[in-house]
């Protein structure tokens, strides 16, 4: 496993579209996830240590974001065959087992995490009503372990979208375990 951290944001870059298969039986695109004031993109996955300490707080973040307009889809770009518990089938257990209040994708072509140019999980690309880039830092100050008390960097960020239509300038990059591309030993 080894740790990545995310590069600055691109404000205004445009959100690549996509369509991909959710563990809900339904197919996922950029519109369709999208809410009226902004869409929040999360690359995650089953097995990362980062992923799991924040799995609730993304949660709870997914649910009063969308209170303010904002969509959310997790997509997950991992190799399964290097890492298993990426598997669909895992996916499907994951996203019911912690009741995941957006749609879980697979990018099985790992085209989309190259689109939006995700390096890590979680790796998370906020925009706004105009799905123009504002947000590309981290979820709060927890890595492994959980932070009680910690500031909702990302919540505060995107809320500030959803009132503004612009991020804060300034941003701390999330920090996660690398993407496992196929191919890459």
């Amino acid at each position: 496993m080894v740790r990545t951290e995310t590069p600055v944001c691109d404000f205004g870059r445009r959100a690549p579209p996509f369509s991909l298969p959710g563990v809900d039986g339904q197919v996922w695109t950029l519109d369709r996830a999208r809410g009226p004031t902004g869409l929040l993109v999360m690359f995650i996955c089953n097995h990362c240590p980062y992923v799991k300490a924040i799995r609730s707080r993304i949660i709870q973040d997914a649910i009063d974001l969308e209170a303010l307009g904002i969509g959310s889809i997790a997509i997950m770009s991992n190799d399964p065959r290097e890492y298993p518990e990426d598997s669909f089938e895992m996916m499907k257990q994951v996203a019911r087992d912690l009741k995941f209040p957006f749609p879980y994708v697979w990018d099985e072509t790992q085209e989309v995490a190259h689109a939006f140019g995700a390096v890590c999980t979680p790796d998370f690309f906020g925009y706004n009503a105009d799905l123009a880039l504002q947000y590309r830092g981290r979820l709060d100050e927890s890595r492994k372990e959980v932070v009680p008390g910690a500031r909702r960097d990302l919540f505060e960020a995107m809320k500030q979208v959803a009132e503004t239509g612009r991020g804060p300038v300034q941003q701390i990059p999330s920090m996660g375990c690398s993407i496992k591309w196929k191919g890459v030993a």
